[in-house]
């Protein structure tokens, strides 16, 4: 069983670095795809089942998904350890099923997971819980599961910029950080360091209440029109949280998930009118 779980893992880093529509760190997506944009998932299994459902990847030769945050949530063994690492490989199963139309990009927690650093969710650190269900289930190999499972992580693009001038990433950089913030990152190979603040990566992915002055600026950088991003808790599922910004949750009852044509013109109210609730789709 661990081997099998860390060819998945190995197969699933190939699948990332070999999309067609990425280049460098950057997924570029065309016009004539439709996606499916969803926010954290963090271990709900439900909800990426109702994702899984609706997007109908078999029936939908141009439909695209993507997710992000799968770790650090869900369901506990009988020690309260984390087990969302189960529902990361059954979603790497399902990018291997549809290699070029599923796809993941990086966020917080992730990096958290492979600089081994603390993250709190729930009031728990979620790093020590989800390695302390892992040398449960795999005990020898929990180290190789593991250091599969950064590889797998630190292989993710970093986001998603749609041929409709849509940018989809876990968060942006905010305040002060948005100027140490290096956009060649999108172009380069990853390193280590990307991943530990003030590294770009983590800048990318930590940050909070961004605010107009730095979305304006960041929206000419990336040359985008319109923000989604998830890493910021919505009891609602979803908020608009700028003038050129929605921000979605996939994580909870309250979940959603947007469906995007990218052969279309939008503005932020006609994508907003666009959310779907998850609990809504059977």
């Amino acid at each position: 069983m661990p081997q099998k779980t860390i060819e998945l893992l190995k197969n699933g880093l190939e699948s990332n670095k070999a999309e067609k529509f990425r280049r460098g760190n950057l997924i570029s997506l065309p016009g004539e795809v439709e996606l499916i944009a969803t926010g954290d998932i963090h271990g709900h299994r439900r909800n990426f089942e109702r994702i899984v459902s609706f997007s109908d990847l078999a029936n939908n030769p141009n439909r695209h998904v993507m997710f992000q945050e799968i770790l650090h949530g869900g369901p506990e063994d009988e020690e309260g350890r984390c087990q969302s690492y189960e529902l990361l490989f059954d979603a790497i199963g399902y990018k291997l099923e549809f290699p070029e139309r599923v796809h993941f990009i990086l966020g917080n927690h992730d990096t958290a997971f492979i600089n081994n650093s603390k993250v709190m969710k729930g009031g728990k650190e979620m790093n020590d819980s989800i390695r302390l269900a892992l040398d449960h289930e795999f005990k020898e190999a929990s180290e190789e599961v593991k250091l599969a499972m950064k590889q797998f992580l630190f292989s993710q693009a970093l986001a998603i910029r749609c041929n409709n001038r849509i940018w989809l990433s876990h968060s942006l950089p905010s305040g002060r950080f948005s100027e140490k913030f290096d956009h060649r990152i999108m172009d380069r190979e990853l390193k280590i360091n990307d991943m530990v603040k003030p590294g770009s990566a983590y800048l990318l992915t930590w940050g909070r209440n961004i605010n107009q002055e730095v979305l304006d600026a960041t929206a000419e950088l990336f040359d985008v029109n319109i923000f989604i991003l998830g890493h910021q808790a919505q009891k609602q599922g979803w908020d608009r949280a700028g003038e050129n910004l929605i921000i979605i949750a996939s994580d909870h009852n309250h979940g959603c998930l947007l469906p995007i044509d990218l052969s279309k013109t939008y503005t932020v109210e006609t994508l907003v009118d666009s959310i779907i609730p998850l609990a809504s789709i059977s």
